[in-house]
């Protein structure tokens, strides 16, 4: 893919580890933005694309003067709510639905915890970022037994931060959404919306493979509490998962846009990005225009998830659900300088605002996106996710040849495709809507399987 359209410059990062983003020594990257800033000549605005860069560019916020407009979060805003502890004293405090938590403080309470919890244990190291490299640790593990709950415990001081452990939550078909939304001062919305995760990558697991705008008042009302509460300014990408008993559950907060961003474009072509910049720039924010049903498609990892998964990248929707404009303040009137009611898109002159935003990220979303043409737009967003990384398409290719040599097995075995299908009453847990929760589907008598065989890797983790 050649370069984006939209791209006008590349300017050199700092050296040093992570892109050398150290949120406790942000000199490196202070010294890089301003020669960005002289390079560029007048004021940009500066949009982190990670949670590393969030933290550090909100901690030198104040140093950088009138170089760079960047959303106003106080005392250090994205460091605590991309703390995993933090977030579930908040989402405590503010009575938002999160999984059970527990925050051990020796390797005996860690033991006893994931007993407690049930096993599996979803185990989280509370700041992901400071994680040494090479390590061996993960940000999120599963924890199969209290034995292996202690050693992690263990490796605290390595670690470099607390660890937490959480009920696990099966992941299934309906149950990962996410809140997208850009706010302005005193955390009144510009633009925001729900979706749903239908593809992801790794399986069940990772990134938005495919992605659909569903409004959700459930998903929404709580993205919109949390952002009021922390008076948050700037743009935020919130992961739901929904439990068995049909309660969306917090248990991501990302303080910087999702990797799927684009999804929540309205019918005017206004995204979330567009929305900060017209509200930093002191220019109009335009009416939101949504338009739910829009689908995001990463096109490498969705046909990869798709082959791995044994999935169907799109189900239809038997009808459309329309919540309520998420938008509560139409944010200041035009600055000094601007042109009232400027259309998101169009790039503004030396005399009218700041220069286009300018991306910083370590391990954001890498890679241009493509975007469709506004006289091409439809309600599909296409995107590749890191071009210059050829292992997804190796992995691809290799789970190709793994599912021909499969088919192949079976035949010489012959044992029939169909056989390999475990049957399993499946029941859907009742929805969480505003006005109650929907009784739940009853089974349908099992079946007998055509053939004894292993389970499809669908009905079983």
């Amino acid at each position: 893919m050649a370069r984006s359209r939209y791209l006008r410059a590349v300017h050199r990062g700092p050296d040093g580890g992570s892109g050398g983003l150290d949120p406790d020594a942000p000199e490196a990257l202070l010294a890089c933005l301003a020669g960005v800033s002289e390079r560029i000549g007048r004021p940009a605005v500066l949009v982190a694309m990670d949670d590393l860069s969030a933290i550090a560019v909100a901690r030198i916020a104040p140093r950088l003067g009138e170089r760079f407009r960047i959303p106003h979060q106080p005392d250090g805003l994205p460091a605590r709510v991309a703390d995993k502890a933090e977030l579930s004293r908040l989402c405590a405090r503010w009575d938002i639905p999160h999984p059970e938590t527990v925050i051990p403080a020796s390797g005996a309470e860690a033991a006893e915890a994931a007993w407690g919890l049930g096993l599996p244990t979803v185990a989280k190291w509370s700041r992901p970022w400071l994680l040494p490299p090479g390590s061996g640790l993960r940000s999120t593990t599963l924890v199969h037994s209290a034995a292996e709950a202690r050693r992690l415990y263990e490796r605290s001081d390595e670690a470099g931060c607390r660890l937490l452990l959480q009920r696990f939550l099966p992941a299934g078909p309906d149950t990962d959404w996410f809140f997208h939304g850009a706010f302005t001062r005193g955390g009144h919305p510009l633009l925001a919306g729900s979706g749903r995760k239908e593809l992801s990558w790794p399986v069940r697991t990772g990134l938005t493979a495919v992605g659909r705008w569903l409004p959700d008042p459930a998903v929404e009302e709580a993205g919109l509490r949390i952002a009021e509460r922390l008076g948050y300014q700037g743009i935020l990408d919130l992961d739901f998962r929904r439990d068995e008993r049909g309660c969306f559950r917090l248990v991501d907060f990302n303080p910087r846009p999702g990797a799927q961003f684009r999804l929540f474009t309205d019918a005017a072509g206004l995204d979330v990005v567009q929305a900060m910049y017209l509200d930093l720039t002191g220019q109009r924010v335009p009416e939101p225009a949504p338009w739910p049903g829009r689908v995001f498609v990463a096109e490498n990892y969705a046909l990869l998830a798709a082959v791995r998964g044994r999935q169907l990248p799109f189900r239809r929707e038997p009808s459309a659900r329309r919540a309520p404009s998420a938008r509560a303040d139409a944010g200041p009137g035009p600055g000094p300088g601007a042109a009232p009611g400027v259309p998101a898109g169009r790039r503004p002159g030396p005399d009218e605002a700041p220069a286009a935003p300018v991306p910083v990220g370590a391990d954001g979303p890498a890679g241009p996106v493509r975007v469709v043409p506004q006289r091409e737009r439809g309600r599909v967003e296409a995107a590749w996710f890191a071009t210059d990384d050829p292992r997804p398409f190796l992995a691809m290719l290799a789970a190709f040849l793994g599912r021909g040599a499969d088919k192949g097995a079976r035949v010489l075995r012959r044992v029939p495709a169909h056989g390999r299908r475990t049957a399993r009453a499946v029941v859907r847990a009742p929805r969480q809507r505003a006005g109650g929760l929907t009784p739940p589907t009853p089974p349908a008598p099992a079946a007998p399987p055509a053939a004894a065989a292993e389970p499809d890797e669908l009905l079983t983790r």
